[in-house]
C-alpha cells in the first residue's frame, strides 16, 4: 500500500502534523485540534452556572473588565484564526471567522447586555466548529458560507449607509429651508 494523500495546503488533524505543511513549518506541533479545542473550551464553556445547564468561559468573566475586557478577549480569541490561516483555511472560511470574532467583539462591548451575549454567543466553539468543518472538507464551501457572508456585507452597507444618509438629508434640509 502506498502513502495516504495528504493536501499540501492543509495540514491534518492528527497529534503528530507534518512540519512541512501549511504556511510556516512548526504550526502542526502549535495548532493542533487538542489545544485548539483547549483554547475554545476555556474562553467559551469552561464553567457552568450551578444548578442550569447554562456555560461560560474566561471570555465571559474577562468581558466583564469596561473597556479592556472584551479587547483582551478578542485578542485571545484571535489566536484560532490564526491557526486556521496557519493551517491553509480558504479565505471565505477565514473571513466567516473574523466576521464571528467581530459580532462577538462590538456586540460584547455593550454593558451587560453584551456579556449575556458573550455567553450565548461562544465565538470561539463557532470558529472552532468552522475550523474543524474546513479541514475535514477543505476547499468546499457550502452555499450557507456565502450567504452568510453576503448578508453581512448588507448589513455593513446598510450601516455605513445611514450617516451619509442623514448628511444628504441634512444638506438638503438646509438648502431648502434656508
Amino acid at each position: 500500500m502506498g502513502k495516504p494523500v495528504i493536501q499540501p495546503e492543509i495540514l491534518p488533524p492528527s497529534r503528530h502534523a507534518p512540519q512541512s505543511s501549511g504556511r510556516f513549518s512548526g504550526a502542526g506541533r502549535i495548532f493542533r485540534d487538542e489545544n485548539l479545542d483547549m483554547l475554545a473550551h476555556v474562553l467559551d464553556d469552561c464553567f457552568r452556572i450551578p444548578g442550569t445547564s447554562i456555560r461560560f468561559g474566561i471570555d465571559g468573566v474577562i468581558g466583564l473588565i469596561p473597556g479592556l475586557g472584551d479587547v483582551l478577549a478578542g485578542l485571545a480569541s484571535f489566536i484560532l484564526i490564526i491557526a486556521a490561516w496557519a493551517r491553509g483555511i480558504a479565505y471565505v472560511t477565514l473571513a466567516r471567522m473574523l466576521v464571528n470574532l467581530g459580532i462577538g467583539v462590538l456586540v460584547g462591548a455593550i454593558p451587560f447586555f453584551g456579556d449575556i451575549f458573550d455567553i450565548a454567543w461562544k465565538t470561539n466553539r463557532r470558529n472552532y466548529a468552522l475550523l474543524t468543518r474546513s479541514i475535514a472538507e477543505p476547499r468546499r464551501h457550502t452555499g450557507s458560507d456565502w450567504l452568510y457572508l453576503l448578508g453581512i456585507t448588507v448589513v455593513l452597507l446598510v450601516i455605513l449607509a445611514i450617516p451619509l444618509i442623514v448628511v444628504v438629508w441634512l444638506l438638503l434640509w438646509l438648502l431648502l429651508y434656508r
